[in-house]
């Protein structure tokens, strides 16, 4: 059986939506809390990676040890030609691995937002499927360059680099479509994601973007269903090859 590895860091960020269509797909999804303490397992054990979010940056090596480790560990597999999707922090994860620049932006974007494609993201196979505007939850305050040899896919009115692909495989998308109410409403008692919002949006920001994100949130779940499900497709060549003799890793 095909498996996904998920590189979580905070337990509050797991797939979400991602999660369900990996189910329904018959991938078992394996699961590496960093933050934690959970080791990393060997890559060449892996079938899919799929990187998420948290509180910290990809240059927050002193108070997270683990992040070096991390990034040279996505740097080797998503060069051998592994299937990864980082979402948010995932995406500041593999840029960084790829020697691309992660740095503070000028200001926060937090909300639902919408994100549009370039021309590159119109012609790509996963990306062409989300027409040319779609609304996502933002939330972050780094950015990050285009690594070298990747393809730029969409922009938002703030913060120009919101998606890129790297090789055949590998994407990055800085904004969220995978989050569910439940999840929503679990950030809202981390106090570090509560703050965040009041900062952002005001005294009541965290009210404010939940009823944002109720009203988009068919919307972005069928986004996040289209990018996910053609992610897979795009991917099912190398997986099919890699899952032959493969040791497992532990289910979580």
């Amino acid at each position: 059986m095909t498996t996904a590895c998920v590189l979580q860091h905070i337990r509050c960020e797991p797939p979400g939506i991602f999660a369900e269509v990996l189910r329904r797909h018959g991938i078992a999804i394996a699961t590496v809390e960093l933050d934690e303490g959970d080791e990393l397992p060997d890559w060449r054990d892996v079938d899919l990676v799929l990187a998420m979010g948290g509180p910290m940056g990809v240059n927050d090596e002193a108070e997270h040890a683990w992040l070096a480790r991390e990034k040279k560990w996505i740097a080797s597999a998503v060069r051998s030609g592994m299937p990864y999707l980082g979402v948010c922090l995932g995406a500041q994860l593999l840029a960084a691995s790829l020697g691309a620049e992660v740095r503070t932006g000028e200001a926060p974007e937090v909300g639902v937002l919408p994100v549009a494609l370039t021309d590159d993201g119109r012609a790509d196979p996963v990306f062409s499927a989300l027409g040319q505007q779609f609304q996502a939850l933002q939330w972050h305050g780094d950015t990050f360059g285009i690594p070298a040899g990747a393809f730029r896919l969409a922009e938002s009115a703030a913060y120009p680099n919101q998606a890129f692909r790297f090789g055949e495989v590998a994407y990055a998308v800085q904004f969220h479509v995978e989050v569910t109410g439940e999840m929503l409403a679990e950030w809202q008692t981390v106090p570090a994601y509560a703050a965040s919002a009041e900062t952002a949006l005001g005294a009541n920001g965290f009210e404010t973007l939940a009823r944002a994100f109720a009203a988009a949130s068919p919307s972005m779940t069928e986004s996040a269903q289209r990018i996910f499900a053609g992610w897979l497709g795009e991917s099912s060549g190398r997986t099919d090859a890699s899952t032959v003799m493969k040791p497992r890793l532990t289910e979580r």
